[in-house]
């Protein structure tokens, strides 16, 4: 292993003795791990430090360009997460500038108030457009008795497509669990080894539209799908810094986006009927077409939860007029509001809302400018295999 990438590996290791789940996943040297156990708990200063003089070393490393480039963007994220854990008063925009390589703005609420049309040209009715989507999402409520089919039928959907277009090893698998008391409503734990746990959230109702998606995303192309391929790719040729996967890094822009643009990606427009077929089987009414459109319609509602985090952490708006800002404009439950309020005020996941939103706009733009339909395929799986950073992707946007 070259001598910088253990460093990179060692201070990265560091930061969960500050933050349990700060690792989100770790298939390297066990040994390695256990060093950093045992070792005194560091100062969040000196890793900040250490970040620094990593990066400094960094051009006369000798590794290759891209490697160097997911390096210094991957130490940028650690040294501001090394100030904030020492205390250091960081603004929200500059510490999302720094973990995740994008720059953030309020978006138009034109453009929520468009989505809102199309909202209520999907649902008809009368009466409150936020009543009428309580009620549709209600009637959406997959049964819990059969969530766990539902499950691993769309995971068995999904995954016999994936494996068609981005072959896989053999023996790479997912197991599901349902848990509770989390701040979010799906988590992937890879495990190495071509091996991952999928945890559902029992608090939030899972709903047959966003299943799917939900499955695609943590799975069948997403985490799961990248975790594997960069495994068997490149930590295979020796690229070791893959084996680790760090909470408020540019990785996690990467894997959101491409995991929120999984179902889209593998399946494309017509997922809502593909889905309604499967339903069919399993004994359950589901109108394909209509949850596709009304998707499509809330997709406009993209920026709400990030002009949230801005409201919460650079405007200094108190907690119930940011739930108030939810209700309105993603038409969410006072419940689903005081939900999405707990992940945007946790210390570790405050910034985390911009890889979604910013991660899906990125890749979503790079991916929509491809050449054709083997173009686009071909681009998803660079994402899927190569170690690219918000920064190769706006340059390559550029150059086609």
């Amino acid at each position: 292993m070259h001598p910088l990438v253990t460093e990179y590996l060692r201070l990265g290791l560091a930061f969960d003795r500050l933050e349990e789940g700060f690792v989100d996943a770790y298939t390297g040297d066990p040994q390695l791990r256990r060093d950093v156990e045992n070792a005194a708990v560091p100062a969040p200063a000196e890793l900040a430090r250490r970040a620094v003089e990593l990066r400094a070393a960094l051009p006369d490393a000798g590794l290759s360009a891209q490697r160097t480039e997911f390096l210094d963007a991957h130490l940028v994220a650690m040294e501001c997460s090394g100030r904030k854990f020492a205390g250091e008063q960081i603004g929200f925009v500059e510490e999302v500038r720094a973990y995740f390589d994008v720059d953030i703005a309020p978006g138009d609420p034109d453009d929520y108030r468009e989505a809102h049309r199309q909202m209520d040209e999907v649902l008809g009715g009368d009466g409150p457009l936020a009543e009428r989507a309580a009620t549709y999402r209600r009637g959406d409520e997959i049964p819990p008795e059969k969530l766990a089919v539902c499950v691993e039928a769309f995971s068995s959907a999904l995954r016999e497509r994936v494996r068609d277009r981005y072959p896989l090893p053999d023996h790479e698998h997912v197991t599901y669990e349902v848990v509770g008391d989390k701040p979010w409503s799906g988590f992937n734990y890879y495990l190495g080894n071509f091996a991952s746990t999928v945890a559902i959230n029992s608090d939030l109702k899972q709903h047959m539209g966003n299943l799917p998606a939900l499955i695609a995303h943590e799975a069948y192309p997403g985490h799961h799908t990248e975790h594997c391929r960069k495994e068997a790719g490149l930590v295979a040729a020796g690229e070791d810094e893959q084996t680790l996967f760090l909470v408020n890094t540019p990785q996690c822009l990467m894997a959101e986006g491409l995991a929120d643009l999984a179902l889209q990606s593998i399946v494309g427009p017509g997922w809502g009927m593909w889905a309604q077929e499967i339903y069919a089987d399993l004994g359950l009414r589901f109108d394909g077409e209509r949850a596709e459109r009304f998707s499509i319609a809330s997709a406009k509602l993209l920026n709400v939860r990030q002009d949230a985090a801005l409201l919460l952490h650079d405007q200094h708006r108190g907690e119930d007029e940011v739930a108030q800002f939810l209700q309105r404009w993603i038409l969410a439950t006072p419940e689903r509001a005081r939900q999405s309020l707990r992940f945007l005020s946790s210390p570790l996941w405050r910034a985390y809302i911009s890889t979604y939103v910013e991660g899906y706009r990125l890749l979503g733009g790079w991916l929509d400018g491809a050449a054709g339909a083997q173009d686009r395929v071909e681009r998803f799986g660079r994402l899927l295999d190569e170690p690219l950073t918000p920064g190769a992707i706006r340059r390559m946007s550029v150059t086609g």
